[in-house]
């Protein structure tokens, strides 16, 4: 069977309200779908690399290329987890987890998106927890680091409810103008402060080796 070969279709996070998981390629095409319905207003750009601004089809075709790119370029040493966030079973955004070196520097970031229709309803906070508890409770980080346009409040906010302090600037041209990227960190010590969504987490161990872990490490 592939999830012999490739373990992480098997790893699966929890929430109250919220499964994330590896989509199968029909959910990845609804995904690809809720991408070309819209993921932020056209005036403001919340990425480095504006891929909303591509015209829908194109913009579908490429989160579908860019989660294909993921997993054709996994190494322990270099990988990025995109996991499609399901509310009641509907598809209804993206939370990735990557990292370099991780088993040297126990060091992971996260980004994510969610559809127009479902933002606005606790979603991110939730989706963002559910990796984070990955991440410190399943893979045993140390720090974990986000980021956000000054002017992308709720994605502060979302930050803000888990404990992230500012880490300092970043100046990026995007757009054809220039922002300033406010880069965010979460130590283990904060984050288990601040944790309060439990979060179940399921299909690890046999994943452990594929993100530079040992299987008792």
């Amino acid at each position: 069977m592939l999830i012999d070969h490739w373990p992480l279709l098997g790893l699966r996070l929890d929430t109250p309200r919220l499964e994330l998981r590896l989509p199968t390629d029909r959910e990845l095409a609804q995904l690809a779908d809720l991408a070309a319905e819209g993921v932020h207003q056209p005036d403001r750009m919340p990425f480095l690399v504006p891929w909303t601004d591509l015209p829908p089809a194109e913009r579908a075709r490429s989160v579908v290329q860019h989660h294909w790119l993921c997993r054709g370029n996994w190494s322990p040493g270099d990988w990025a987890l995109n996991l499609a966030v399901f509310e009641n079973g509907r598809v209804v955004g993206l939370q990735t987890i990557a990292a370099r070196d991780f088993a040297v520097l126990r060091e992971v970031t996260t980004a994510s998106w969610l559809g127009v229709r479902h933002q606005r309803q606790g979603i991110g906070t939730e989706m963002r927890a559910a990796v984070l508890h990955l991440a410190f409770a399943g893979l045993d980080a140390l720090e974990a680091t986000s980021g956000a346009f000054q002017h992308n409040a709720s994605s502060f906010a979302v930050s803000r409810k888990h404990g992230y302090e500012l880490d300092g600037v970043d100046r990026h041209v995007v757009r054809g103008g220039p922002v300033t990227n406010r880069r965010l960190r979460l130590t283990r010590d904060r984050w288990e402060a601040h944790a309060e969504v439990p979060v179940s987490v399921s299909g690890l161990a046999p994943c452990r080796s594929m993100f530079g872990l040992s299987a008792g490490a």
